[in-house]
């Protein structure tokens, strides 16, 4: 019996950055030499991103007053809950690791528990018929921890079995839907709730290093949540069948993408080297997961504009290919381990996807690692077309890419 995704929830904090806002108060920072500034302005220029979202209630509330208040959850500016990283004189100030995890913990669990809520709503399942729940982060950590949290927040059956991959970065939501996919293999009526949580902007601060400035530039917060099950009663007129799954490692890079503690948050190193990579590996990367299939879509994980142009390139994909990719950077940026479920569920949504679609889905983490699996979508004879939240449809499709084989 194959596994398949049964449906995909999101959630984001009311917090909204514009990246235009963020670069001025970067490039403005006391102390920042010139070429930093420069530095500064070239990346956040290039990063192809225009709004990202954030649990900085005060960073968004000192660029844009008011912008930081919503309806939707999360803290008001000033509230204890929201890390203060801002001075009144507009410099960003430098909280300790333990600080910025303290709000990890404040604030992680409820936007994991309403994505998870928005994937049971839409899979028509029951917290009580959750059998499995895997949970992922990379930005902070505590225990009892993010599966935990779930099973009291959502009123899980307290039976129910808990994984956790932690640290494993951006590429991390495919193992979780692997193990996920093993899972219903193992048993066959196992329904698994699989939760991606990232608060990457906990992590800001202010450096001359251009690792550092990249990062600023580049990461967001967020959480998705699929809800993932073999069992063919459940499947509703949408779903993703997970076909096939791959890990490659590729031959350098292990220093080039790193995520380390350190004493004032965690430390990002990710080098210009990286997108190079893995537009020279990714063609042989990619062969192992794809074979001889056609691939109709791609969904890949856009670690930022220059490793989408790379995959591009390196593929020989036509413009349109990623387009997917590229609005879900452009509108969310790089939220870390949660941004390829976010991909898959506007490509779930939308009113173009078609029975038996295949789509490559790529993912990339520390080492350099890339983690790939191929889905094959199903439609319900009769189904309605859908409307995607994220994407505009009718710039998702690509031309089938033939085999490499």
């Amino acid at each position: 019996m194959t596994a398949r995704i049964l449906s995909i929830g999101t959630a984001v904090p009311p917090a909204v950055l514009h990246q235009n806002a963020v670069r001025d108060l970067f490039a403005a920072q006391p102390g920042i030499g010139r070429l930093s500034q420069r530095l500064v302005r070239a990346a956040f220029d290039a990063s192809a991103i225009e709004t990202r979202h954030t649990v900085l209630t005060d960073l968004a509330d000192a660029l844009e007053p008011g912008t930081a208040r919503s309806d939707a959850a999360g803290p008001a500016a000033g509230d204890p809950a929201s890390l203060p990283v801002i001075s009144d004189d507009g410099a960003l100030l430098s909280p300790s690791t333990g600080t910025r995890n303290d709000t990890y913990i404040a604030l992680a669990p409820e936007l994991s528990a309403r994505a998870a809520r928005e994937a049971l709503s839409a899979a028509s399942v029951a917290p009580g018929e959750i059998t499995h729940v895997v949970t992922v982060s990379c930005t902070g950590m505590y225990a009892p921890g993010p599966d935990y949290r779930l099973v009291r927040d959502l009123g899980l059956p307290t039976t129910v079995e808990r994984y956790h991959l932690g640290f494993i970065g951006c590429a991390a939501a495919v193992p979780a839907l692997r193990a996920a996919a093993r899972m219903c293999a193992a048993q066959p009526d196992a329904v698994v709730l699989v939760v991606c949580a990232e608060l990457c902007t906990l992590h800001f601060r202010i450096a001359d290093d251009p690792d550092q400035i990249l990062a600023a530039s580049l990461f967001a917060d967020g959480a998705a949540a699929a809800v993932v099950s073999a069992d063919p009663a459940r499947r509703g007129e949408r779903w993703l069948d997970l076909d096939r799954f791959a890990t490659a490692v590729t031959d350098d890079g292990e220093r080039d993408m790193t995520w380390t503690i350190g004493d004032a948050g965690f430390d990002m190193v990710l080098t210009a080297e990286v997108p190079r990579i893995i537009g020279r590996e990714i063609r042989a990367a990619v062969a192992d997961v794809i074979g001889d299939a056609r691939v109709d879509t791609w969904a890949v994980h856009p670690g930022g504009r220059a490793v989408l142009d790379r995959v591009e390139s390196g593929l020989e994909l036509p413009p349109e290919a990623l387009a997917a990719s590229r609005a879900v950077l452009r509108d969310y940026g790089n939220m870390s381990s949660a941004t390829i479920l976010f991909i898959l569920r506007a490509l779930l949504s939308g009113d173009g996807l078609r029975d038996g679609e295949t789509i490559a889905t790529l993912a990339f983490g520390p080492g350099l690692t890339m983690e790939a699996a191929l889905l094959t979508a199903g439609v319900a004879a009769g189904a309605g077309t859908g409307a995607a939240e994220t994407v505009p449809t009718d710039a998702v499709r690509a031309e089938p890419v033939a085999s490499w084989t």
